[in-house]
């Protein structure tokens, strides 16, 4: 699905070029979810901006089946931790966004009733994004991203900026949703809970210039309670040490 051989990001900063990436390599599998975690500043967003193709400069190669990154050519999902919704659009057409896109004439089908329903926000369709909460505003960016029908998933930080009870019944709501699609999705995240919760593989970088310390499958992926997983503790111990190193 997506292969990545020696990806190298710099930036450009007046005088001074700084490495965002250095030789990054993995494989992620089709149906897969890798969550990413790392410290501030050690490239994981730089990566899913490679991966959605709002950076387009960069050495290595970074491909999805087999062909350069498009997003003209490719469904690429993007849910970002401000939501990214048009305030003077109602939460119907900002759901329908990514599909009008690709076809203008797009409209709420079965499949798009169905993840509004699931999400829990289809009798908002007729509000505006200033007048619903941010978990609501949250639903309507995983809903835009699912009714796309993306081949590829990007997540970067969804959660973060919601309080603990909606962060955590948003991560099951996405579980949900994922169960039914199992699109290949890679999930930026700063909490080493949340990478065991929902990553079936977990990436950890290094501080920056961002490289890949390990790539762990996750024994507690898609338990039914994943903090008595009894390989819970070992595996958080574990990404707690490499974070603490990588800091």
């Amino acid at each position: 699905m997506i292969d990545i051989s020696s990806l190298s990001v710099l930036y450009q900063r007046k005088n001074l070029s700084v490495t965002a990436l250095d030789n990054i390599s993995i494989h992620i599998g089709r149906g897969e979810i890798y969550t990413f975690i790392g410290p501030s500043g050690c490239g994981k967003s730089t990566l899913l901006h490679v991966l959605s193709g709002i950076i387009r400069e960069y050495s290595g190669t970074a491909l999805i089946d087999g062909a350069p990154i498009d997003p003209k050519k490719q469904r690429i999902g993007l849910v970002l931790q401000n939501y990214g919704l048009l305030p003077w659009k109602t939460v119907l057409k900002n759901c329908l966004l990514g599909i009008k896109i690709k076809d203008r004439a797009a409209s709420l089908d079965d499949y798009g009733d169905f993840i509004t329903k699931e999400l829990g926000i289809n009798q908002l369709l007729d509000r505006y994004p200033g007048e619903i909460s941010g978990g609501q505003k949250q639903r309507v960016a995983i809903a835009r991203a699912f009714i796309l029908r993306p081949d590829l998933l990007l997540m970067d930080e969804p959660f973060s900026a919601l309080d603990a009870i909606t962060r955590e019944e948003m991560q099951e709501l996405f579980l949900n949703i994922w169960k039914s699609n199992q699109v290949t999705t890679v999930f930026i995240t700063h909490s080493v809970d949340e990478a065991l919760y929902l990553g079936s593989k977990i990436v950890v970088f290094s501080k920056a210039p961002g490289r890949i310390l390990d790539i762990i499958k996750n024994p507690c992926f898609m338990s039914e309670d994943v903090r008595n997983h009894k390989n819970y503790y070992e595996m958080a111990r574990r990404l707690r040490d490499y974070l603490r190193q990588a800091g």
